[in-house]
């Protein structure tokens, strides 16, 4: 529930222009008091427009959390704390490396 409403907010509320590149609410882990969340967010962009990214977020967090107390029917609304997630851009480097391979021997991917 929380990935979709965090997705949902920053795709379609949140209007900063720190935010570049495209925005991925990858996972979200949440405390077993449901007072706290930890938000992986991918960006696909820069490493500037990352950091951008992260900041804006971070600055934002009052805001999101209103904004999941007032959408979501849960006891607490949980403060919410970003992390990059790099998973996505690592796998382009393997995807990448892999098909390099595979020309150099002359396969197919």
């Amino acid at each position: 529930m929380l990935r979709t409403e965090l997705s949902e907010l920053l795709r379609s509320d949140l209007d900063d222009p720190r935010i570049g590149g495209i925005v991925t609410v990858t996972h979200v882990d949440v405390s077993p008091d449901l007072r706290h969340a930890l938000a992986y967010v991918s960006v696909l962009g820069t490493d500037e427009e990352r950091t951008s990214t992260l900041a804006a977020l971070d600055h934002a967090r009052p805001y999101l959390r209103r904004e999941l107390s007032r959408r979501l029917t849960l006891r607490y609304a949980p403060d919410v704390s970003f992390l990059s997630d790099t998973s996505m851009a690592e796998a382009q480097v393997m995807t990448d490396l892999m098909r390099k391979t595979a020309e150099e021997r002359g396969d197919t991917l």
